[in-house]
């Protein structure tokens, strides 16, 4: 991932208008652009993996999409979560505006220090009520809660262990099932 040096008003999310369908993901964090490459292979299978968990027991009000869809947080800070879920008629026609019920992120290289911090932060200022990072290398997930404004972190496991999430809906997940 490249961070490119925020402008001295920092960019909007009608700037990134302007920028080309490329290839590339663009998304913008309080002002600052954040550029990504195609994800790869690992993060691929683990993000099919948990769509196909997630999508088994979604209830039908509730909505699971895959990066790029925009969550338009502030005029400043538009992010593509690998996956989020929010409820049906939360969605406008371009963009989620506001915060999802769930976000997830799934680690690369690149994106491991932006999406455990920065992303983190940001989605819990927004109030996204849960927020997990999937490292699909070692294989781990970390999931979080929103609780009185802050997130409290509610589960961290590895390999074979497993974890039924309560929120957005009930799912059991184990991070050795998401890699392949």
């Amino acid at each position: 991932m490249t961070t490119m040096p925020r402008a001295s008003d920092g960019l909007t999310v009608a700037d990134l208008d302007g920028f080309p369908d490329d290839g590339w993901r663009y998304e913008l964090l309080d002002g600052t652009l954040l550029v990504s490459a195609a994800p790869s292979f690992a993060h691929q299978r683990a993000q099919i993996a948990l769509v196909l968990l997630l999508a088994d027991s979604i209830p039908p009000d509730l909505v699971l999409l895959v990066a790029p869809f925009d969550v338009l947080l502030d005029g400043t800070t538009l992010l593509q979560p690998d996956l989020l879920v929010a409820p049906r008629g939360q969605f406008a026609e371009k963009n989620l505006p506001g915060a999802p019920l769930l976000a997830v992120e799934i680690l690369s290289p690149s994106t491991r220090l932006i999406d455990r911090n920065l992303k983190k932060a940001r989605f819990e200022e927004a109030g996204c009520p849960s927020f997990w990072v999937v490292d699909p290398n070692e294989p781990r997930l970390t999931a979080w809660e929103l609780v009185d404004g802050a997130y409290v972190e509610v589960a961290d496991l590895a390999g074979d262990e497993s974890w039924t999430a309560s929120a957005p809906y009930a799912v059991t997940i184990s991070p050795s099932r998401l890699v392949g």
